[in-house]
């Protein structure tokens, strides 16, 4: 395996937008829920989003928006990426892809394996799994149960070619344990937010460092192997072979030691999930609840 996708979520100042980058961080993330401490405006999301061009992807976090906040956020700020956080159903994510253009993350907070399941109904880009604190949609530091998050795989069936939608891991993570939780859940991406933090919407830099590195050393060392071509074998008392004569041997030898190859085992399988089902009815009264 490499190592996980880092998105670092939560970020408010164009310092730590940054370093994220210049950690190798896959996304940063920016919260549009004005209730959060680590809420930015839009012009600030318009602003970090620039910054982020073609370097990372710049997501937005929403939590129970109306299609046309999402549609009107993204086209007034660039964000590529729209995770939806609250009780947003399936068919409100798919007409969010479709209206916007932009990559889904469906996020879930978990209790049980019941929460695993329903995300099976999310056809979405990415999914998240967050710790549950009741009125509390994420930003929590708190750990959830890793086991719940182990039986992503197992609850949400293939679909197609074997793929499933890629897994994110978010809730409590800190560089102190961010390795356990790889090592674990072998999950496509982490996130993090409050882990890395001073106070609320102010990053440490050191912390990300740390969480950063903390990441880069769960993919494994590649295994260095040295192949040489054995030697010919010579009878006793027999003549030398001219090619052997005069440090000829030196240089033979030193072209039988070729330089070894090693690739990491990258062959992470992404999570797909089972189309869901909707009656007509149930659809159109989704939709029409967040298009008010």
């Amino acid at each position: 395996m490499i190592a996980p996708k880092i998105k670092f979520c939560g970020i408010t100042r164009e310092q730590d937008a940054e370093l994220a980058v210049s950690l190798g961080a896959w996304a940063v993330g920016m919260i549009l829920w004005p209730h959060s401490p680590r809420a930015v405006s839009i012009d600030q999301a318009a602003e970090l989003a620039a910054l982020l061009k073609r370097r990372a992807e710049a997501v937005g976090v929403f939590v129970n928006p109306t299609l046309e906040e999402v549609s009107q956020t993204v086209e007034a700020t660039g964000i590529t990426i729209v995770q939806l956080h609250g009780q947003e159903g399936p068919s409100f994510c798919i007409e969010v892809a479709r209206r916007t253009g932009c990559k889904v993350i469906k996020a879930m907070r978990v209790r049980a394996n019941a929460d695993i399941q329903v995300l099976g109904q999310f056809h979405t880009d990415f999914h998240l799994l967050d710790s549950y604190v009741p009125g509390l949609p994420g930003g929590t530091g708190e750990v959830f149960n890793w086991d719940l998050a182990i039986a992503h795989r197992r609850l949400t069936p293939p679909k197609g070619k074997g793929q499933r939608t890629p897994l994110i891991i978010s809730g409590g993570l800190t560089p102190d344990n961010v390795g356990a939780a790889i090592e674990l859940i072998k999950p496509w991406g982490v996130d993090v937010a409050s882990g890395v933090e001073s106070a609320p919407g102010y990053k440490d830099a050191e912390l990300m460092r740390a969480f950063a590195e903390a990441v880069a050393a769960t993919a494994p060392l590649p295994e260095i192997t040295v192949e040489q071509d054995e030697s010919p074998e010579f009878e006793p008392g027999a003549p030398e072979s001219p090619e052997f004569e005069s440090g000829a041997s030196e240089s033979l030898a030193s072209e039988q030691v070729r330089e070894f190859d090693a690739e990491f085992d990258a062959d992470l399988e992404p999570d797909v999930f089972p189309t869901p089902s909707f009656t007509p009815d149930a659809q159109a009264s989704e939709l029409a609840e967040h298009s008010e």
